[in-house]
């Protein structure tokens, strides 16, 4: 068997190879450190297991799926659980939510291949505080990122350029 090479040693290229290699979008490297294979983004953790990351970013996506939001997004709609207040009921929901796709056949939330199956297990636990928290703070920290707002054809806060009278709100031209 080959020795692998410490992953806090890969070059950007290595460790994006690996990803490539491995047909993941997010992967795990090292102690601290989340990366992206298909794109240019990565996400450091300092209070969460790096899993426990991994696993909140795709409960995210599919609590809020949006096929033209790339991840990094989603990382950091989440990346304010990563604070020490939070770590006892983030690491417990999650080790909860693996614990229900276990019992459903599943070697983890991660490891639940189909977003149908992993629907079904967050409506098993949409009624928990855990859910509910992760839910309610994804509708600000996913939906006030400037960066995505493009993407739904929001165009910000109208009050700076003269306001929404002035801008369109008048116009009736599909009558």
């Amino acid at each position: 068997m080959a020795s692998q090479k410490d992953p806090r040693n890969l070059t950007r290229r290595e460790l994006l190879s690996h990803g490539v290699k491995l047909g993941v979008t997010a992967f795990i490297v090292g102690p601290a450190f989340i990366a992206a294979s298909d794109a240019a983004w990565a996400t450091e953790v300092k209070h969460l297991k790096p899993e426990t990351m991994a696993t909140l970013i795709q409960m995210a996506r599919d609590i809020y799926p949006h096929d033209r939001i790339a991840d990094e997004f989603y990382a950091t709609a989440v990346k304010s659980y990563d604070a020490e207040q939070h770590v006892g009921m983030v690491e417990a929901g999650v080790a909860a939510l693996d614990a229900a796709a276990a019992g459903a056949g599943f070697p983890s939330y991660l490891g639940t291949g189909w977003e149908r199956d992993r629907v079904d297990i967050l409506r098993s636990m949409e009624k928990t505080p855990f859910f509910q928290t992760i839910r309610g703070g994804l509708v600000t920290g996913l939906y006030n990122q400037k960066a995505v707002w493009p993407v739904f054809g929001y165009e910000g806060e109208s009050f700076s350029k003269g306001g929404y009278i002035k801008r369109g709100f008048d116009d009736i031209n599909w009558l």
